[in-house]
């Protein structure tokens, strides 16, 4: 089993709903330790940066505009970031959240018991997890300084 590290992002729909606590809580529950923790306000040139795998998806700038609050009207672009440590972290993290699509997520995963589609067919899917561990990786260094992470 590998120990690995993983990033979340507790989104802007997360945020203005006052979802941050419980999102977290099912994170801990899953018995990963928590090695990073911090608001962020995201620039333009960050969310280019953690979305740039998908800048040729015609969905690409609707991401840029949701990672960066501005479907929801968050005050300074502001998010939570977080990093997860632990014995395959990466899968594991990624069941408690559940499928990208709000309602495919299974139920009693973060994402199918808060997520939800919006009316202009946006995911509003509350949070991010590493999809892999290349991802990861790249991500957690982008989101965070090394010695923000306590290990």
């Amino acid at each position: 089993m590998a120990i690995e590290k993983t990033l979340i992002l507790i989104k802007p729909d997360g945020i203005k709903r006052r979802l941050t606590g419980l999102a977290i809580d099912r994170l801990e529950n899953a018995g990963f330790e928590l090695v990073g923790a911090k608001a962020v306000s995201v620039t333009e040139e960050l969310a280019r940066k953690h979305y740039d795998a998908l800048k040729d998806k015609p969905f690409f700038e609707n991401l840029i505009k949701y990672i960066r609050g501005e479907f929801h009207g968050i005050s300074k672009n502001r998010l939570i970031a977080l990093v997860y440590r632990g014995e395959n972290a990466i899968k594991g993290v990624r069941a408690v959240v559940g499928a990208t699509n709000p309602e495919d997520a299974a139920p009693g995963t973060i994402r199918g018991s808060f997520g939800r589609i919006s009316s202009k067919g946006q995911f509003e899917n509350v949070v991010h997890a590493s999809g892999d561990a290349q991802d990861a990786v790249r991500e957690v260094a982008l989101w965070f300084k090394p010695e923000e992470i306590i290990e």
